[in-house]
């Protein structure tokens, strides 16, 4: 079996990320060949979409969300991701499993809701939400009707680990925002989930976006599990790599791009929880164990920004009415080439995302 290095990973993730050149391409096109993007901040995306497309413009986003075209949902990992219309009604059914996994999933019947009928819960909240999108507290409040004696947070977040909501603009618009306010993604959308959704092609559209990976990457990435049994059925439709530094076997698209190791990578600024940091179980290709504790260290990830395609720092954003800040935490020394790349990159992101609010700076933290 042919053998793969670490860092020939590292450019074919980037290649499919497209992170090793900004794409002239559709931002709808764009997500569906991400497999999504995770929202659960909301303008999460929109740092992924600047960093990858070339010429982007936010207000497409906001303008796909406002036609129902794109729609924010907890998919992969349990976790909100911005998808297509098309892929929220093909991804939540396979990902319904990993929401009964939680602590609102379907044990929550056993405890703090021992005694209700999760389908007679849902049917109420479905006809709650169909009279208009509600908040959680809105729900909780209502449900109360139906099932008195419950706690009404309890209530409100069983239904929404329980059924597919949507969170509804203005909530994830570009420069605005609004409560989180839901309602169920066949109501939004006029049409049903899907009843056949296919986990082979789940896969097959994961190792076009992140390949070449093994069984416990797609796992990690997707929260599935049992997705052994997918690969072997796909196997004589996939070509198999090893990783050199591990031995792991690996898998990917017979076709799809697998960069010469020593392309040229660009500095790039991704935003907290990017598709790169959260792909894969292995996260060799992308970041060194020193790098990825610093990045995770006190209350879950922060923005990343990668140098020679590897992640070599955070970065933050701070604006005030007085004007905006970037601060680029490198976790390591950098050399005078990339400290300037880097600032330069910086102040692009700085002019997305703080265009009026007044004089702009980029720092370097120690």
């Amino acid at each position: 079996m042919e053998k793969i290095t670490v860092r020939a990973l590292n450019r074919a993730l980037l290649a499919r990320q497209l992170l090793l050149a900004r794409e002239r391409r559709g931002v709808l096109d764009t997500v569906e060949h991400l497999v999504g993007l995770q929202s659960q901040v909301p303008g999460a995306p929109y740092t992924g979409l600047w960093a990858r497309l070339d010429g982007f413009d936010p207000e497409d986003v906001s303008r796909l969300m406002t036609d129902r075209a794109l729609v924010r949902m907890s998919t992969l990992r349990g976790t909100v991701h911005l998808h297509s219309a098309a892929d929220a009604l093909a991804l939540r059914p396979l990902c319904q499993q990993v929401n009964d996994r939680g602590p609102f999933g379907r044990s929550v019947y056993r405890r703090a809701l021992a005694g209700v009928d999760p389908a007679a819960l849902a049917t109420a909240a479905r006809r709650l939400l169909t009279e208009r999108p509600l908040t959680n507290t809105e729900l909780g409040a209502a449900l109360l009707a139906d099932f008195p004696g419950y706690a009404p947070s309890d209530l409100a977040w069983a239904v929404r680990d329980g059924l597919p909501l949507v969170q509804v603009p203005p909530r994830g618009l570009w420069g605005r925002g609004g409560r989180t306010t839901s309602t169920t993604v066949e109501h939004w959308l006029g049409r049903p989930l899907d009843p056949e959704p296919s986990p082979d092609r789940l896969v097959l559209r994961y190792l076009a976006a992140f390949g070449p990976a093994g069984v416990r990457d797609a796992q990690a990435w997707s929260g599935l599990t049992r997705l052994a049994e997918v690969f072997e059925r796909l196997r004589p439709r996939l070509r198999g790599f090893a990783d050199a530094a591990t031995g792991r076997e690996l898998f990917d698209l017979p076709d799809a791009p697998r960069p010469d190791q020593d392309t040229p990578a660009p500095v790039r600024l991704l935003p907290v929880y990017d598709n790169v940091m959260l792909g894969h179980d292995d996260r060799s290709r992308i970041a060194d164990p020193d790098a990825l504790r610093a990045l995770t260290a006190g209350n879950g990830y922060q923005p990343a920004f990668l140098v020679d395609g590897r992640i070599r720092g955070s970065w933050a954003l701070r604006t005030t009415g007085a004007g905006a800040v970037l601060a680029l935490r490198p976790f390591a020394a950098l050399a005078e080439a990339d400290r300037a790349a880097l600032e330069a990159t910086a102040g692009e992101l700085l002019a997305l995302h703080a265009p009026a609010a007044g004089p702009a700076l980029v720092v370097f933290d120690r």
